[in-house]
């Protein structure tokens, strides 16, 4: 297996690189449909603004090669703004559009007090089904894991019977994650979340 990770120019490359490196994978970094030849797994990774990355991913031919792989049933990786741009839409960017490969909208957590945005640091993530793949090892003994965020939007499911996980922060419960056949995608940084986000990257590449 192979792991192509996607340069557009606004993604979290060389610390989601050395995290499957880290985990004895072949990953190399691309940047062009050219690359994908001997690529068998595809990660999105993404940090910056919603529609500057919808943007700069068309611009490298990459949005419909994406779209494209998903309706093939290949395993895909999105990170962050690789997750959000999974859907329709952002009230980051509402003139910018997403891939499309599931309904719902993008939006910005509601102001609390004493809540700050954006929503940094290490929280707990609630599989809706622990006995998925994705979680494998990251169960045991019916703890639930934890994992690091960065982010001040997230996508509100249209139909949240595909969510894959939730995390409550403030008063605020969102869906973290989704997955769709060897599809995983997460709001949270695997490459950021220590032994538990290495166990998730294994488990994704265990995808075939």
């Amino acid at each position: 297996m192979k792991v192509g990770i996607i340069d557009y120019g606004a993604g979290n490359l060389h610390s989601v690189h050395n995290a499957f490196i880290a985990i004895g994978e072949d990953a190399v970094i691309i940047s062009s449909p050219d690359e994908l030849n001997d690529i068998t797994h595809l990660v999105l990774p993404g940090q910056g603004e919603f529609g500057d990355c919808s943007r700069k991913l068309q611009q490298a031919g990459m949005f419909e090669i994406i779209q494209n792989w998903i309706s093939d049933d290949k395993p895909f990786f999105g990170i962050c703004v690789g997750y959000q741009l999974l859907f329709e839409g952002s009230d980051e960017s509402t003139e910018s559009k997403g891939l499309g490969i599931f309904q719902g909208q993008v939006v910005k957590f509601e102001a609390e007090p004493g809540l700050k945005i954006p929503h940094m640091g290490w929280n707990v993530v609630n599989p809706t089904e622990p006995d998925h793949p994705m979680w494998n090892e990251l169960m045991k003994e019916n703890k639930v894991p934890y994992f690091y965020y960065v982010h001040s939007y997230f996508p509100r499911l249209t139909n949240p019977d595909e969510a894959a996980s939730t995390t409550t922060y403030g008063t605020q419960t969102f869906h973290g994650a989704i997955t769709k056949g060897k599809l995983i995608a997460t709001q949270f940084h695997p490459e950021k979340s220590q032994h538990a986000g290495l166990q998730l990257l294994k488990n994704f590449c265990a995808l075939s």
